[in-house]
């Protein structure tokens, strides 16, 4: 597609502060910069006082490296330099209780720098569920197939004349479709997943953001759903795309959201309280 010939190569290191298509944003710049994104809007779906929250609330620095499985499987899928990198896989069979585990995990920490370390086990897991995605024919295909990781929309919205921003797990730049990887404890419950995390207004945002870029509509939105718990010796792979009615569902739900962002600007008026009603007795 020639809509992609013109896309920047060059890494980006400032946050963006106009539309544009951007590759080789870092997660620091691309969430510290302006710009609308999907967290915002769930943020704002909740509570409107809960964005400027969002913005002021102090972070514990130290618990923001923990171990997230699921960014470590994403990056070895979609980003492996990244992988390589960021995260380290300890040595196996050294027990830390032991002189000769204290010694190979003493040479082990001695060349890390600043990477997230990974046990023997959890290094294994994530490999095992790296090698389930890649025995899936279709998803294969996805994650080796031409597209840009990671590449970030910021675009003007029409109607309420905000800045909004997405990064997208993976644009195959060959057909115009958006990939979304996600894990997920239990792939019989994912669909409940779209519903609590609101992936169908993620699926809305995202498509968006690229129309406006391009000009015209991705030819797809997939969800490529990976299971961290075992199934049968495996861990379950799938792909899902939303149907129509959901995707409207979303949009609309986009739109909404987007419009009480404009009020709350407009007026500068944060409304934080929620309505919480209680969950029926059991007799």
């Amino acid at each position: 597609m020639g809509i992609f010939e013109e896309a920047p190569q060059a890494p980006v290191i400032d946050a963006p502060d106009r539309p544009g298509y951007y590759l080789g944003l870092s997660n620091e710049a691309y969430h510290s910069g302006p710009g609308i994104s999907k967290s915002q809007l769930d943020l704002v779906n909740r509570s409107p006082a809960l964005l400027q929250w969002s913005k002021n609330a102090p972070e514990d620095d130290e618990n923001k490296s923990a171990l997230n499985v699921g960014d470590a499987v994403h990056a070895l899928l979609l980003e492996p330099d990244r992988f390589r990198d960021e995260f380290a896989i300890g040595p196996k069979d050294a027990p830390r209780n032991t002189n000769a585990g204290k010694e190979k995990w003493a040479e082990f920490e001695s060349k890390l720098d600043g990477q997230v370390v990974l046990t023997a086990e959890e290094g294994r897991k994530i490999e095992l569920i790296y090698g389930s995605v890649m025995a899936h024919p279709h998803a294969r295909w996805l994650i080796e197939a031409k597209g840009d990781p990671e590449a970030s929309i910021y675009w003007t919205d029409p109607e309420t004349g905000l800045l909004c921003r997405c990064r997208l797990d993976k644009l195959l730049t060959d057909y115009g479709w958006i990939l979304d990887v996600k894990t997920t404890a239990d792939m019989s419950k994912f669909k409940w997943s779209v519903r609590d995390y609101r992936y169908d207004v993620q699926d809305a945002f995202y498509s968006e953001g690229y129309t406006q870029h391009f000009g015209e509509r991705p030819q797809g939105f997939l969800f490529l759903v990976v299971s961290t718990s075992i199934e049968c010796g495996c861990y379950p792979v799938r792909l899902f795309e939303l149907t129509p009615d959901s995707k409207q569902e979303g949009y609309q739900a986009m739109r909404n959201d987007m419009a009480v962002v404009a009020e709350c600007q407009r007026t500068g008026e944060w409304p934080g309280i929620e309505t919480l009603s209680m969950p029926t007795r059991a007799r």
